[in-house]
């Protein structure tokens, strides 16, 4: 993300060493230009249950069918089954089939590809350096920068998040204030064009807050006074932004604005702000600003929000919860209340998807889902949590399943991919293609077992 076309083309200038000096050597996988057919797999849907030694066949990046027998000689139909052209049951795949990669899953797990929410991937590559950390930009209002400007596709992170089977990740700016854009990226590319899932636009709000509360007087007066200064600069760029877009239709634009012509999804309803708080009275906040504006709304973090389930309901808001490993919040809490959240949003049917907001560290999604199920939730539902709950967050359709007509973004595993002793990852396909595991851990590993 810059800030300036100086900025821009300074960067721009150092942006090719920088790559060299961070890229990872594993080639992105070519584009599947033969079917593949798994075949006696225990194959978890997500939609449908889990189905014993079943199998799914995969063509031209997305899943035909998935099923019983497939590879079997289909009987023949009746005439009144012929007529009804749109049971997939009848459907012949023998000549896709003839020619498909058959995979002896037997034994073994199939699971949808997982999808990290609320990341950095690809924006930070050492925390601690900054000329590695394009995560954040200077400004207190920014709509319109896209943390695509910054994605780096050959970050040696990827590899290594990736393993734990993640094929997909949002990547998201950070910073105070609106922020910027997200967008979903897949894990295995050239290029950040060849990564981007289109999906609607995602804007990202950090709500004001007060990070520790004095216990002095008027210091503790400066501080609600400068809350108060940062929410209503919040309102006054919605507020001039939506200005803009009516004064825009009346044809009466005098001067191009970049961060108000940013938003103008926003305001049609064709894109949904991702608001950053954890506390109630933040929540409340962002709900408010919501309904005054009639935005969608998507709440990020949200460790209080199953204490107003009422009151997102009442909007249709959604809930993309980071705070499953953490300990609590306030003292009088219980020290597994962090753990529990998702089994009280459950509860409360408040929608939600599970997320481990970092860039490295978001390899450990998955672990994170499996904590959830020893605090209420079913593993089907934790694995939903972060596949097929995880795409809705953002509005898509087609991905975080194993059903026909998904994409084909697939796991294949001896064990439970949600525990960290028995996943046994083996293969990873994004888009039917099968990717390279190999990363900067396993080299390193190699490379000390010899010394």
């Amino acid at each position: 993300m810059f800030n300036n076309t100086l900025k821009q083309a300074i960067v721009l200038i150092g942006l090719p060493f920088s790559l060299m000096a961070n890229a990872h050597d594993m080639l992105p996988a070519k584009t599947q230009n033969q079917a593949i057919l798994f075949t006696n797999a225990t194959v978890h849907t997500v939609t449908d249950g889990v189905l014993e030694e079943s199998d799914v066949l995969m063509a031209d990046g997305k899943i035909v069918a998935v099923g019983k027998l497939l590879s079997a000689p289909s009987p023949q139909p009746t005439l009144e089954e012929a007529e009804d052209e749109t049971d997939s049951a009848l459907v012949d795949y023998s000549a896709l089939i003839a020619n498909a990669e058959v995979i002896d899953a037997t034994s073994k797990h199939l699971y949808p590809g997982l999808i990290a929410l609320d990341t950095t991937m690809g924006l930070v590559e050492v925390e601690m350096m900054r000329p590695s950390n394009d995560a954040y930009e200077v400004g207190y209002i920014n709509p319109q920068l896209e943390a695509t400007a910054a994605f780096n596709p050959d970050s040696e992170i990827i590899p290594t998040v990736r393993v734990n089977g993640i094929t997909h990740a949002q990547v998201v700016p950070q910073g105070d204030g609106l922020a910027g854009q997200s967008a979903l990226l897949s894990m295995d590319s050239w290029t950040v064009e060849d990564a981007l899932v289109e999906s609607n636009k995602q804007f990202h709000l950090y709500w004001p807050h007060i990070r520790w509360l004095s216990t002095d007087a008027d210091k503790r007066k400066e501080q609600l006074e400068d809350l108060k200064l940062r929410i209503d600069k919040v309102y006054q760029a919605f507020t001039d932004g939506q200005r803009y877009q009516l004064a825009n239709k009346a044809g009466k634009i005098n001067k191009i604005d970049l961060r108000w012509q940013a938003l103008a999804p926003l305001y049609e309803g064709q894109a949904q702000l991702f608001v950053h708080a954890q506390s109630q009275k933040q929540i409340e906040e962002a709900i408010a600003l919501s309904k005054h504006f009639g935005f969608k709304l998507v709440i990020v973090g949200g460790y209080d929000a199953w204490r107003v389930a009422g009151t997102l309901a009442e909007i249709n808001a959604k809930v993309i919860y980071n705070q499953t490993l953490t300990l609590p919040k306030r003292n009088d809490e219980p020290i597994d209340l962090a753990f529990k959240i998702p089994a009280l949003l459950k509860q409360a049917q408040v929608p939600f998807a599970l997320a481990f907001s970092s860039d490295w560290n978001s390899r450990n999604l998955p672990f994170a889902a499996g904590q959830t199920v020893a605090y209420g939730l079913t593993k089907e539902e934790a694995l939903k949590s972060i596949s097929l709950d995880a795409a809705k967050m953002l509005d898509i359709d087609d991905m975080g399943a194993i059903a026909p007509g998904f994409k084909a973004n697939i796991i294949l595993a001896t064990g439970d991919i949600l525990d960290p002793m028995q996943a046994g990852i083996e293969s990873i396909y994004i888009d039917g293609r099968k990717i390279d595991l190999n990363n900067r851990h396993q080299q390193l590993y190699q490379k000390y077992l010899k010394r």
